[in-house]
């Protein structure tokens, strides 16, 4: 198949900052791209070959798209999976699978895969609405304090909640959800492992990663996680676990958690580009939008490891600005050695909301941190 300079034609679902960070691959290779997204604003419109508005979730607008294209991918999980599978049986290479997607999509069916599969994850119990869970601990069913979570449509901490008492419960909406035990972690670390249709497998180096404790956002990213090199190999050795259970094409995020006597557990999964990898982009061989290409077009892997220790900063909009966006000092940081912005082209801030990423890549990953500290502190996303 030739892919490049051709009238070969890739579909993406959804037309986010992710779906603008695999465009950067595609027109480097002279990839022909679709897109399909429900907003008018959405950052991905610049950088496609083709725009269409509709609704991911919708049946018709999926369908539609899809056989338009030669080859589908997503960079948001929340997309029309009867679509998808509908495709799949037209001929449409759909990748990740509507099978993949359908685990995944619920986080009760993804907890399960994983007890089916062997998979170290936190024990948990399911539940079809929020109401149910006092009963469960009024009977002794369910031990506080819990993680709990919403089945779907969860993500960038919403739809997450951690209940110490009764009273946490309130205001929770009323769906179907789990209740995970609470894990004393020490750290939280990912692994993305890359797949093709062929079988070849690759994975990047273990990335740790530095929670915001209001916000539930990822705000690090360190590239290489520093710990030690055994537990490295065992948090790569689950990832590849993980990705032989889906049998998946593409990326495959794995976020995990090392806990107080250094066993790993398994907390979810994303079958796409992700944040954990963005620091990809400056600093290791092949940055992993241009793998999730690679892998999705069955091309042969590139090289997943560091040129550089990196570190990722998100840019969220900060509490109390809502509006057109302003990024302040952002020419202070540009000042500092190994530092690079990326601004997603969302005009709107609000707060928490993702509207960019900065790199920092020091052949030191603790200087980098370090730098990665005063960049935090330095630019601010506000509102006009």
């Amino acid at each position: 198949m030739n892919y490049f300079s051709s009238n070969f034609k890739l579909g993406i679902l959804g037309g986010g900052q992710l779906g603008k960070m695999l465009l950067y691959s595609t027109r480097k290779f002279d990839i022909y791209t679709a897109v399909l997204e429900a907003s008018d604003e959405a950052p991905c419109k610049i950088a496609c070959n083709e725009f269409h508005l509709g609704d991911l979730m919708n049946f018709d607008a999926v369908y539609n798209f899809g056989k338009q294209v030669d080859v589908l991918t997503i960079e948001i999980e929340n997309v029309n999976v009867d679509a998808l599978e509908a495709l799949e049986k037209e001929g449409v290479n759909v990748y990740p699978s509507s099978k993949t997607l359908r685990i995944i999509q619920n986080k009760g069916k993804q907890k399960l895969f994983y007890t089916d599969n062997n998979i170290p994850t936190a024990p948990f119990s399911r539940f079809a609405y929020t109401s149910e869970i006092e009963e469960s601990i009024n009977n002794g069913g369910l031990q506080l304090p819990f993680v709990w979570k919403s089945a779907q449509f969860g993500y960038d901490g919403q739809g997450v909640k951690i209940v110490k008492s009764l009273d946490d419960l309130k205001g929770l909406p009323n769906v179907e959800c789990i209740a995970e035990n609470l894990v004393p972690f020490k750290n939280e670390l990912a692994v993305i492992v890359a797949r093709n249709p062929s079988g070849e497998t690759k994975t990047y180096p273990v990335v740790e990663m530095e929670f915001h404790p209001e916000a539930n956002q990822v705000e690090y990213v360190i590239c290489p996680a520093r710990i030690d090199a055994a537990l490295a190999r065992k948090a790569e050795d689950i990832a590849l676990k993980t990705s032989k259970a889906f049998n998946h094409v593409g990326l495959l995020a794995v976020e995990m958690f090392q806990t107080q006597n250094d066993d790993i557990l398994v907390n979810e999964v994303a079958p796409r580009p992700h944040n954990s990898g963005h620091q990809t982009i400056e600093a290791s061989y092949t940055s992993q939008f241009e793998q999730h290409i690679r892998a999705i077009l069955d091309l042969p892997l590139g090289r997943t490891g560091s040129k550089v220790g990196g570190v990722m900063v998100n840019l969220v909009g900060a509490e109390g600005h809502s509006g057109q966006v302003v990024y302040q000092n952002i020419e202070n940081i540009m000042t500092m050695d190994g530092v690079t912005p990326h601004i997603y082209g969302k005009k709107q801030t609000r707060p928490f909301r993702k509207m960019g990423h900065v790199t920092i890549v020091n052949e030191d990953v603790n200087e980098a941190r370090r730098v990665a500290e005063e960049v935090k502190k330095s630019i601010k996303v506000i509102s006009e």
